[in-house]
């Protein structure tokens, strides 16, 4: 084999292995959001959320100064439960969408 051959080979097979190369960098348009495994989750709205920071300030005799909503979710169509931080301790409440406070525990 002539040395002219050798590089045109040498170039082919570079050429080659840069195109698979390539094709595996080619990246794919990101899932539909409801797709992606984060899914949706509604929070209670604000006032609810004050509601039950003024229930638990009441129950535990900490200043609602102090009480700080950390997490919501809907529970079903009319509840929603409320995971508060009352000075260090945290707290779990259940609220209905009319602002009845069904409960009030630690978490």
């Amino acid at each position: 084999m002539s040395a002219k051959r050798a590089v045109r080979s040498s170039i082919l097979v570079l050429a080659l292995g840069s195109l698979v190369a390539l094709s595996a960098c080619v990246s794919t348009p990101p899932p539909a959001p409801e797709q992606m495994s984060r899914t949706q989750v509604e929070t209670a709205p604000a006032d609810l959320q004050l509601l039950c920071a003024n229930a638990v300030a009441k129950a535990s005799g900490v200043d609602s100064a102090k009480i700080l909503p950390v997490s919501s979710s809907k529970i079903d169509s009319k509840t929603y439960q409320v995971e508060l931080d009352a000075g260090g301790k945290k707290t779990s409440c259940l609220v209905d969408t009319d602002g009845a406070v069904k409960s009030v525990e630690p978490a």
